[in-house]
């Protein structure tokens, strides 16, 4: 599978400028027909969660009409990084999934929020996983502060997912953890991990970028730097079966212990 990280800058609370900024990147990029692409969270305000009334995405109708265009026209898997999402009365940061047609495959609310930058002040948390079947690999999407609840990556890699894709926004003093805990989340569900950062800055926070992708045994098979670009792996997952089979972690659990 071939997997293109998108990492950009995200302008704080312009949701506008951002979305003409992804339309440009597209314009400006070709893909491959059936290969995947991930963004980053929050893509569409940043974290301006005082004004979310005013500039989130109301029912993510914006959000899913563009990309599904983006999708349709490049033929392409979108992970469509996660967006500030309006419903009802509540907020949430929801993350897309689209095929090469366009169509919707599901959303992912984050489940895990994080205090440090007031998510749970403004925000509702999700009660829900999500996985797609992409290229006949299994894929779950997980969002940024996620990263550091193994439980929630080992529940979904008992399911048999073959592919984490993390959109975030995850601030420059923590970006050793950043790299580490991807790391350990490859190794310990024996799964590729692609984790997707923004870079540049907002009012209260720096982002490094940094964007990783990890293969199964926990090697890092490509990092980005610390300014906006485009990167391009190609994942070989017939890798799974020889490290699964090696040690095999999720045969061996013991959940009736913990």
């Amino acid at each position: 599978m071939k997997v293109s990280l998108l990492q950009l800058d995200i302008v704080f609370g312009n949701p506008v400028a951002n979305f003409k900024q992804i339309r440009e990147v597209f314009q400006q990029q070709t893909f491959t027909p059936g290969q995947l692409v991930v963004l980053p969270e929050m893509l569409n305000t940043g974290y301006d969660l005082t004004r979310l009334e005013q500039i989130a995405d109301t029912d993510g109708l914006e959000t899913q009409a563009l990309f599904a265009k983006l999708a349709r026209e490049q033929e392409i898997f979108l992970v469509a990084g996660s967006i500030a999402r309006k419903s009802g009365t509540q907020f949430f940061n929801t993350s897309y999934s689209f095929a090469p047609t366009g169509e919707l495959l599901g959303q992912y609310d984050k489940v895990h929020l994080f205090g440090l930058m007031k998510e749970d002040q403004y925000l509702a948390a999700g009660a829900k996983s999500l996985t797609v079947a992409i290229q006949q690999q299994r894929v779950s999407t997980v969002i940024c502060y996620d990263l550091r609840f193994p439980e929630w990556f080992r529940r979904q890699a008992s399911g048999g997912t073959d592919l984490f894709v993390i959109p975030a926004q995850w601030p420059k003093q923590r970006l050793d953890a950043w790299k580490k805990l991807l790391q350990a989340r490859a190794i310990e569900n024996q799964a590729f991990v692609v984790g997707v950062n923004r870079v540049g800055s907002d009012p209260n926070n720096q982002f490094a970028g940094h964007s990783l992708v990890v293969d199964p045994l926990g090697e890092i098979i490509l990092e980005l730097g610390e300014a906006p670009e485009i990167g391009t792996v190609e994942l070989d997952f017939t890798q799974l079966a020889t490290v699964r089979g090696e040690i095999p972690v999720i045969h061996d659990r013991r959940p009736e212990l913990y």
